[in-house]
């Protein structure tokens, strides 16, 4: 069993950063694709970010493309989300999650392990 505690999490002004770690228990995590959800108050978990399992592929959503970045780093078994530019709508939990698969996958049904969360919260 994967476990995925995330962190990095916090309150940011406007046009802020906050870079988010996911920590995972496994080395099996190096082989799994991974991705950052976040879910905002009154709103669907929705993909932020994703990656395959050796960070050559990459998904970034519409409303963060040119401000988040993800990587992993699978020597230390760590996912990452630089997050650049924050706005008011970016508050949210965000959550990581791993995919035991190998294709990379955008739709939180194809994720099979989820961390706890992180608040992440953006003054206008």
């Amino acid at each position: 069993q994967v476990q995925l505690v995330e962190s990095g999490g916090g309150m940011v002004p406007t046009g802020g950063s906050l870079r988010l770690s996911c920590a995972a228990s496994e080395r099996t995590f190096s082989s799994f694709p991974m991705g950052w959800f976040r879910r905002a108050p009154g709103k669907e978990r929705e993909c932020v970010a994703a990656i395959n399992w050796s960070g050559a592929n990459t998904y970034s959503a519409d409303s963060v493309k040119g401000r988040f970045t993800i990587s992993r780093d699978n020597a230390k078994n760590t996912l990452y989300l630089q997050m650049n530019s924050l706005k008011p709508e970016d508050t949210a939990v965000y959550y990581c999650a791993a995919r035991r698969a190998l294709d990379l996958r955008i739709t939180e049904n194809f994720y099979d392990y989820w961390g706890q969360g992180t608040q992440v919260t953006v003054s206008s």
